[in-house]
């Protein structure tokens, strides 16, 4: 599809750089775009989004934006993996199922409970999607991000507007921490085709329950879910130069 896309295009075959960033809310782009830090990779081919490159802590990025839903999010990864990202990292905004604190604050998705479509189109049946075993080991006792980063299951929805209190209730007493809408299907996809994902959860609201909601912090979240997306691809890197 995408030798295609570059054809009708005209565009010239260039690879991505090796990590890559989906930012579905698209509040880490539009944050980068405001300070002049991010610039459009004219050779990405999809035809539904466009790419942009920055860095952050000496690291070169690739990331896409508004890949909002399973669907969509998957069929970006495997575009991004394609177009030669050798490592994905997702940070989206979720409700909080569990309450750890009071939000804003990041979960490492270790496993997601799989209420979508798209992950049962690259596995078989079962509760849950998982983090691979090698992208989890680099989340060990060197790697401290200097503010709230917990790790825990999330419940993943393409329903939005049926998270009723029942099912609130019913994820919360399966240990579940946050609600999101992409991570059990990008964990399928990642161990379908063997392409690490990192998915985390930014826990950014109650779920409309509480008066002032949905606050993300600090420009839309991004200065810290930027910092949490370096910390972890240096990690990443590290580990893959060993």
């Amino acid at each position: 599809m995408l030798r295609e896309a570059r054809r009708q295009k005209s565009l010239v075959a260039d690879d991505m750089p090796p990590v890559c960033v989906l930012d579905p809310d698209g509040d880490i782009l539009h944050s980068l775009l405001a300070e002049e830090r991010a610039a459009p990779t004219p050779q990405w081919a999809c035809y539904h989004t466009r790419a942009y490159t920055f860095e952050q802590d000496g690291i070169r990025f690739g990331i896409v934006a508004h890949a909002v839903g399973a669907p969509f999010a998957v069929l970006v990864a495997e575009e991004l993996f394609a177009a030669g990202c050798q490592l994905l990292i997702s940070v989206t905004s979720s409700g909080q199922i569990t309450a750890l604190q009071p939000p804003p604050y990041f979960v490492l998705i270790e496993r997601a409970l799989r209420d979508e479509g798209t992950s049962y189109h690259y596995l078989p049946t079962s509760d849950y999607s998982e983090i691979s075993s090698a992208c989890l080991a680099i989340f060990d006792d060197s790697l401290n991000f200097n503010l709230p980063v917990h790790h825990g299951a999330t419940w993943t929805t393409d329903a939005p507007f049926r998270e009723t209190p029942q099912a609130i209730e019913h994820a919360r007493n399966e240990g579940i921490l946050a609600v999101e809408m992409e991570a059990a299907a990008l964990y399928a996809f990642s161990q379908a085709r063997g392409k690490p994902v990192i998915c985390f959860a930014h826990v950014t609201n109650q779920m409309a329950n509480i008066e002032g909601d949905f606050e993300k912090g600090v420009a839309g979240g991004s200065k810290d879910a930027l910092h949490v997306i370096a910390k972890t691809a240096r990690a990443w890197l590290r580990k893959q130069a060993a």
